[in-house]
């Protein structure tokens, strides 16, 4: 990428590893060099609510703030986050999209209805859409938990770090035990371009 700042938007539910997805793509970018803006909302994330967060990387960067309309990429790690979220990505931007349906408070009350037609949705929404069966992956290796850094890895294709950095990065941000099956995983999302 070429431009001063890259603007990233995570999105997805409480328990999906969002925080820690931000907490693995902010350190990646700070080990390269980067100046690095990020925030998080998490308000209901412990009783499956949205979260999301923000991270703005260049030469110098005041604001973790992301204007809507000028996301470089949006990382949904569930299928209807990436739609309310939507509008933050820029017209030429990315969208990577875990193929995962968590049906919200509001479908589980009957106030509302999950749209059946989610992916001609997406498709329609984005034209720079990549749908990755993370989950999928992710029991395949062994543990649904790293289904967040199948989809980082994805990312890593398109942003200016070098794979060291990320996997330094992975190491130093989950615990021991885990760090051959997150590093696995992150390999799987990388080979995904």
């Amino acid at each position: 990428m070429t431009q001063d700042t890259v603007n990233i938007l995570l999105s997805g539910v409480g328990g999906q590893g969002i925080i820690l997805a931000s907490t693995i793509i902010s350190m990646a970018a700070m080990q390269s060099g980067h100046d690095v803006k990020n925030n998080e909302v998490h308000g209901m994330a412990q009783r499956g609510g949205s979260v999301v967060c923000q991270i703005r990387f260049g030469k110098k960067v005041y604001s973790p703030l992301i204007k809507k309309g000028s996301a470089d990429f949006l990382i949904a790690l569930e299928k209807l986050e990436a739609l309310r979220f939507a509008d933050y990505l820029k017209e030429n931007g990315i969208a990577l999209v875990n193929n995962f349906k968590i049906s919200p408070i509001t479908v589980l009350t009957g106030q509302t209805q999950y749209p059946p037609n989610i992916d001609e949705i997406l498709k329609a929404t984005f034209p720079k859409l990549h749908i990755v069966d993370g989950i999928k992956l992710a029991q395949n290796l062994g543990d649904v938990r790293t289904s967040n850094v199948i989809v980082i890895g994805l990312l890593s294709n398109y942003l200016p770090f070098k794979k060291e950095i990320w996997i330094n990065v992975i190491k130093k941000s989950v615990k021991e035990k885990f760090h051959e099956m997150n590093i696995k995983a992150f390999k799987i999302g990388r080979e995904l371009k």
